[in-house]
């Protein structure tokens, strides 16, 4: 069994290992990074069923165990009426928001399986992306598999996206069909808010349970690598774009970010059914909640600094950011 990532760290020496790249790469430096991340695919991955002990004792899911129950310093762990649950729904509901992401996460990995596979279907013989795509879904499937495998085991009746959005989601694999440097910022759109949240999670020092531990250590180890691509390929192509396509992308990209935050940041919709949370929580605690609306911005902190860095922040484009509630000043 191939041990899983002892920290969050494991996934960042691969995306320093391909190197940081800049906006005037010539193509010979841009093929030498995605080299490299393709040999890193080879060199360090896990598979599900291989290396994550299901069975053990020590990984079976119980919906009442301590250890799923949400911190005090989570928003919605620290309220008063989460705090005045009994120990058995207080860990049923923690279990219950883990499981939704991870079906979230699984349905944005089954879009981006099939946009990596349209975009690699047209690359021409010798492309150094094709291989590096295909090592990339190899191993979003093993996340999915990974993933639902967990959400069985809570025995929860977990749906993930809400119907109408999920029906509506189903046009993403074909933008790389129209531009595939738009699907690489829908790419980034879903896969760093999700590493930011699992990054901070980690670091915060909690108890988790093990099963949740291994799972997330292994996504964001390989995740790495997923973001790495997507940002070099981007830093690679969106320079040399003509000026009117850069400008389209540079107002649609806030919008996908915006979106897509919220989508995999916002609190599932039938747990707070199910669990009979109250409006005025829901409201406190999240729409109009300072801390919540920070959470989002912080979570597209490093794809807006790429953005910026690579000329799709502009006059216009800027009050689109700060429409969608993902704007902040650089760093000086």
């Amino acid at each position: 069994m191939t041990t899983a990532p002892s920290s969050a760290a494991a996934g960042e020496n691969d995306e320093r290992a391909a190197g940081r790249g800049t906006c005037e790469a010539g193509r010979g430096a841009y093929e030498a990074v995605v080299e490299r991340l393709s040999k890193a695919s080879v060199d360090k991955h896990w598979e599900p069923y291989r290396d994550i002990p299901w069975d053990d004792p020590e990984f079976l899911v119980d919906q009442a165990d301590p250890r799923w129950e949400l911190p005090g310093d989570d928003k919605l762990g620290g309220h008063p009426w989460y705090r005045s649950r009994s120990p058995e729904v207080r860990a049923r509901i923690g279990l219950w928001r883990v499981a939704t992401a991870m079906k979230i996460g699984l349905q944005f990995e089954n879009l981006l399986k099939r946009g990596l596979l349209n975009y690699a279907y047209r690359l021409p013989n010798g492309a150094p992306e094709f291989r590096y795509v295909y090592h990339e879904t190899i191993e979003e499937g093993h996340h999915g598999m990974m993933f639902q495998e967990f959400v069985n085991r809570t025995k929860l009746p977990i749906r993930g996206m809400p119907r109408p959005l999920s029906l509506i989601a189903q046009v993403v694999p074909w933008i790389p069909l129209v531009s595939t440097e738009l699907f690489f910022v829908f790419v980034l759109g879903g896969e760093d808010p999700i590493d930011h949240v699992q990054r901070k999670v980690l670091k915060a020092g909690q108890v988790h349970h093990p099963l949740e531990e291994t799972i997330m250590r292994i996504h964001i180890a390989e995740e790495a690598r997923h973001i790495s691509f997507a940002r070099h390929y981007l830093r690679h192509r969106v320079p040399r774009m003509p000026r009117h396509r850069r400008m389209t992308l540079s107002v649609i990209s806030p919008v996908v970010l915006g979106v897509m935050a919220r989508i995999m940041l916002a609190p599932p919709g039938p747990m707070i059914r199910h669990f009979r949370i109250p409006g005025d929580v829901v409201a406190e605690i999240y729409r109009d909640n300072p801390a919540a609306r920070q959470e989002v911005r912080d979570s597209v902190g490093r794809t807006r600094e790429l953005c910026a860095e690579i000329g799709l922040v502009n006059v216009v484009s800027r009050k689109v950011w700060q429409a969608m509630g993902i704007w902040a000043e650089p760093c000086r």
